[in-house]
């Protein structure tokens, strides 16, 4: 898109319906509305923050690279902030992944501790019953 708009929240809160939906993230504005029924979460996901600031809501979810190369074919502008405008979300992406990525390591890690000392019980009761079957 090579023109896009720029918009007040004051003009994207006017577009909150199915059939008419603009949502905000990381001060981009994107027209949703040829995506709602698509959405994977369903449509009452999108018309939940549709017309405001949507970037924590987007940002939680942990949408895919195929996800935010679809929200860039829906850019319509950017925005342009006035004084009384809620505050930018501050919500970035790389601590949310580093932070999932470092609490499944450690799941991994804590699993296999689990099967070791699992294995060493059953190793251990397969010798006790083994030697109390010799006598």
């Amino acid at each position: 898109m090579s023109s896009t708009q720029e918009l007040t929240y004051s003009d994207v809160s006017e577009h909150s319906s199915k059939k008419d939906l603009y949502l905000v993230i990381h001060d981009k504005i994107y027209n949703a509305t040829t995506f709602v029924d698509e959405h994977p979460g369903g449509e009452e996901v999108l018309l939940d923050v549709g017309g405001q600031d949507a970037t924590e809501a987007f940002e939680d979810v942990g949408h895919s690279d195929e996800a935010r190369e679809i929200l860039d074919g829906l850019l319509v502008g950017t925005l342009k902030r006035k004084d009384g405008d809620p505050a930018p979300s501050t919500t970035t992406t790389k601590p949310t992944t580093t932070a999932s990525t470092s609490s499944s390591s450690g799941l991994g890690v804590g699993l296999y501790v689990a099967i070791l000392v699992g294995g060493a019980l059953a190793f251990g009761a397969y010798k006790y019953m083994q030697a109390q079957s010799d006598k």
